[in-house]
């Protein structure tokens, strides 16, 4: 499907959040997806990610998740990179994350292109954390969170596991998880999936042997293209099933 993009200014409290929106170049009105960053900005990949999700027939919108500390953040995987990034996140908080999902969602509610749809989201590793906080706040219709850390042992800003609110679920959850990702062993996978269980929330907990942290990413060495490619086509059919 053909898509068009740009970048446009969506406000939060009275501050302008930057954000890269994906579309079909005609037809619609189609679902809306928010796709979450990783530490390193709205990077190449992350727009890639939305133009993809696009070209399947949606609205892909990717927020600038550091836009109060770092507005036009575009960082790459060096280890400088790293540091930045992980520097940014530890300023992060809950409160504000929530704002920006709420005028995220609310943005693609009311766009044209989207309007009265069902809304989903997709992130990695700090996005993959704060999709699943989108699945316990807001009520988003589908998660797909890649790699999500820190879900069962802490929040943005701290406070209590984000897991903790798993109850609170309303749509359908995809959780993916590489068996050789140090930043989140296994018992951390095993504690989402339980929570997910006993909540009774529709879910899958999927965890790619040999894969690690980043392996959806073609960008970075930890890429894993048969975990990718899997990966990908769970994404799809979950956002065909919970947004169609």
């Amino acid at each position: 499907m053909d898509i068009r993009t740009e970048w446009i200014e969506i406000d939060v409290g009275g501050q302008k959040m930057r954000s890269y929106l994906a579309q079909p170049k005609s037809g619609g009105p189609y679902p809306g997806v928010i796709v979450i960053q990783e530490i390193f900005g709205v990077n190449s990949h992350i727009r890639s990610v939305a133009e993809r999700v696009a070209a399947e027939g949606y609205v892909a919108l990717a927020p600038e998740m550091f836009h109060r500390t770092a507005p036009k953040l575009e960082l790459g995987y060096e280890q400088a990179d790293f540091g930045k990034g992980l520097e940014l996140m530890a300023k992060a908080k809950l409160d504000e994350i929530r704002a920006d999902l709420g005028a995220a969602k609310t943005f693609l509610e009311g766009y044209a292109a989207s309007k009265e749809k069902k809304t989903g989201c997709m992130g990695f590793c700090f996005g993959g954390h704060v999709t699943y906080i989108a699945a316990c706040d807001l009520g988003i219709d589908a998660a797909a969170s890649f790699y999500g850390g820190g879900i069962a042992v802490g929040s943005p800003g701290g406070g209590s596991p984000t897991f903790e609110r798993t109850k609170n679920i309303k749509g359908e959850v995809l959780c993916l998880f590489g068996a050789k990702d140090a930043y989140i062993p296994a018992d951390q996978v095993k504690k989402i999936g339980d929570a997910l269980k006993a909540a009774g929330v529709n879910h899958e907990v999927k965890v790619y042997d040999g894969a690690d942290h980043g392996f959806f990413c073609d960008q970075r060495g930890t890429y894993q293209e048969a975990a990718a490619r899997d990966a990908w086509e769970k994404v799809k059919a979950l956002f065909r099933r919970a947004l169609a």
